[in-house]
């Protein structure tokens, strides 16, 4: 019994981690619980394109404040 502790445990961190909210966190741990794995599985899905979305926007504004250093730089 203290394995399956252990595992939600460090599925619970894991989640956090990953900058799951608490109110998604609680859903997936309580899915989980219930044995409805493959329910939880859509849910990271969700988050990891939210994830993937604001790594797509800072690198546009990464680009953005590149092209500007450069083209500030080229004034001179």
């Amino acid at each position: 019994m203290a394995e399956a502790r252990e595992t939600s445990v460090i599925v619970y961190r894991n989640l956090i981690d990953a900058g799951c909210d608490e109110a998604t966190t609680k859903k997936c741990m309580l899915l989980l619980q219930a044995g409805k794995k493959s329910d939880v599985f859509p849910i990271l899905s969700r988050h990891r394109a939210a994830l993937l979305d604001s790594v797509h926007k800072g690198q546009k504004q990464i680009d953005c404040l590149d092209y500007l250093i450069y083209s500030l730089k080229k004034q001179n």
